[in-house]
């Protein structure tokens, strides 16, 4: 007889396993898989900082798969926005594979989103065709794909001069929370402003947010990044123009000296892409924006990220 499988909140006595199912699910796939498991290290321990700031940014939405003893054998991240609930990562220990438990937990989300009359929004590898698959057959939709760059800032700086448009750059604060929330609205129809002020506040983690402006003042693009050891990320962020996403890019990293990170930008933002291999930027995995109902008029640059993962 199959052992019961409960769905309940994450509590804090569970980050530690949390943080240990994260990291085996990684090595396991991408060994099997790619034989790439070597690329998440051979410790849980950096994976500590996803339930504390998932928890701390929207406590009691990740939900959990526990057997009977108390195991936990999946998770579930998701945030509930002004605009749409986003799904953040998925995982399930490898052991618990084949019992429908990823399905059921974003069941779960689902029917929340049902509930509030919104889309559920996420950011899907295109290696991982399971989760792929999985994600459309619950009515995902695909939409826009990104490129992983992975990159390692010289200690100096990038030996390029700074692009057009730096001189616009500037660290953002948080009276700039509002518009940076209006101007993603208005790019992407989307708005989440509790996760801009979150990062500003900067008090679980580790981050950063850039804002560029125009002649006139007004936002013009924006790009937030996690500088925790334990995960150093460019994103999220949105750029009114492939100018405007280039000088928040070279503004990030130039702030990144000595550091080896990762990055999305869109397959179909040329001019950045190429901007980014002359830098030594190179791709190491594909990602996919999808929707249950996505927004026909999103323009604009989007730079994902995965933690928060808040599409």
């Amino acid at each position: 007889m199959a052992e019961h499988i409960d769905f309940t909140p994450l509590s804090a006595a569970d980050h530690e396993p949390i943080a240990r199912l994260l990291h085996h699910a990684l090595v396991h796939w991408y060994e099997s898989r790619l034989g790439q498991g070597a690329r998440f290290g051979d410790s849980h321990d950096p994976f500590l900082l996803f339930p504390a700031v998932y928890e701390a940014l929207d406590p009691g939405q990740c939900v959990t798969a526990r057997t009977d003893s108390g195991e936990i054998v999946g998770v579930c991240f998701s945030h509930e926005r002004e605009t749409h609930i986003s799904i953040g990562i998925v995982a399930t220990a490898p052991e618990a594979g084949g019992r429908g438990i990823a399905r059921k937990m974003m069941n779960t989300v689902l029917d929340k989103a049902s509930r509030l009359g919104k889309p559920a929004r996420l950011v899907s590898s295109l290696l991982n065709l399971d989760s792929f698959s999985l994600y459309t057959r619950l009515g995902f939709i695909p939409g826009a794909m990104f490129q992983d760059l992975l990159i390692t800032v010289p200690e100096t700086g990038l030996a390029v001069a700074p692009p057009s448009g730096v001189d616009r750059v500037r660290p953002a604060t948080l009276a700039d929370v509002p518009h940076i929330a209006d101007f993603e609205h208005a790019q992407q129809g989307i708005r989440r402003e509790q996760d801009y002020a979150f990062f500003l506040r900067n008090e679980v983690g580790a981050w950063r947010v850039l804002v560029s402006t125009s002649t006139d003042g007004a936002v013009n693009g924006f790009l937030a990044m996690s500088t925790h050891p334990s995960f150093t990320m460019i994103g999220p962020g949105v750029a009114a123009t492939e100018e405007t996403a280039i000088a928040l890019l070279w503004q990030a990293l130039d702030g990144l000296r000595g550091k080896t990170l990762v990055f999305l930008v869109p397959c179909t933002a040329t001019a950045l892409v190429r901007t980014a291999y002359s830098w030594s930027a190179r791709n190491v995995e594909l990602h996919v924006a999808q929707s249950t109902d996505p927004i026909a008029t999103a323009s604009g640059i989007v730079f994902p990220t995965f933690m928060p993962e808040t599409a």
